[in-house]
């Protein structure tokens, strides 16, 4: 039997999958840290960011020494290829991490790798003939598009994301409608610089992945409580996760934190979160007709342990 972890560090959280090569997923984690605090704007993490994500990469692993993990890789995106102080942050996972793997640190992967990680995990569990598959991973910093085409994988990775969305934009709670058109227009510009890179009229089925994805996907679900199995591969039209998205720009972040589905720490960016989305589903309406939207609750982790068990 071996075991082995997957971590992601992103802007607005960090997550751990740990996995048994016989057994199959041991645990899998999610940890709202907010390490993209205030980077838009400073070039730099907060040091109360790192201290935040130091005491939940420590739970990490902490639960990794208790299920006997004995190899661990863990990658950083948006927030820790922005900062200037990002070898604060290396330093502390290094200590850490070092005490299931020697040597082991925080990796900022190529946006290649990236893409190719976070398509093999999304698309793990979809049939293939839905395929030509787009994966859109709607991060807190950025977000991924990637696709598999004839000429291999086409990727584009885009600097919005919910966080980057709340400080630069829409900072009200809730939003004004001037906040939200200006949004709407920085948001219509990434999407349109993705088009040129990833063929998005070639898809298919369009697949999303992470927090802000999965929890349209439980809202529009009428969930009691955030069922990962009922959300994984979901399939939701975008008439309902219209209905959604609008309901929750409504509402101020105290409001959206009463339904037992929303995370408190993503309570006051699923706003902006949810005008991505919106302006997403009009592109993909538009360039590949598209009506509805699969949910995945897998990602970059499932393409890491893959990765990991695969060596």
């Amino acid at each position: 039997m071996t075991r082995v972890a997957a971590v992601d560090c992103g802007t607005n959280s960090i997550r751990l999958l740990i996995h048994d090569t016989e057994t199959g997923e041991v645990s899998r984690c999610n940890t709202i840290v907010r390490l993209g605090q205030g980077v838009d704007e400073t070039g730099q993490f907060a040091p109360e960011a790192i201290e935040r994500t130091r005491v939940a990469l420590a739970d990490y692993v902490d639960e990794m020494q208790s299920e006997n993990v004995t190899r661990v890789r863990m990658v950083a995106t948006s927030a820790t290829r922005d900062a200037a102080n990002r070898e604060d942050f290396f330093a502390m996972t290094r200590e850490l991490l070092g005490q299931i793997q020697s040597g082991a640190v925080a990796e900022v992967i190529s946006g290649e790798e990236e893409a190719a990680l976070s398509f093999a995990g999304a698309t793990a569990d979809l049939d293939p003939a839905r395929g030509p598959f787009c994966v859109i991973d709607l991060g807190g910093g950025s977000t991924e598009f990637v696709m598999e085409t004839d000429e291999g994988i086409r990727a584009m990775s885009t600097q919005m994301g919910c966080v980057r969305i709340t400080e630069r934009f829409m900072r009200s709670d809730p939003p004004t409608e001037d906040e939200t058109a200006a949004a709407r227009a920085y948001i219509d510009e990434r999407i349109d610089e993705a088009a040129k890179v990833v063929p998005f009229a070639e898809a298919k089925t369009i697949v999303g992945c992470a927090g802000t994805f999965t929890t349209l996907s439980a809202i529009a679900q009428n969930l009691d409580s955030y069922d990962p199995e009922r959300i994984h591969t979901s399939e939701i039209p975008f008439d309902r996760l219209r209905e959604v998205t609008a309901d929750l720009r409504s509402k101020t972040a105290d409001q959206r934190r009463e339904n037992p589905v929303v995370h408190p720490g993503r309570a006051d960016v699923i706003g902006s979160g949810s005008t991505v989305a919106e302006q997403l589903m009009d592109a993909f309406g538009r360039e590949a007709g598209a009506t509805s939207l699969i949910i995945s609750e897998k990602d970059i982790l499932d393409g890491i342990v893959a990765d990991l068990v695969g060596r």
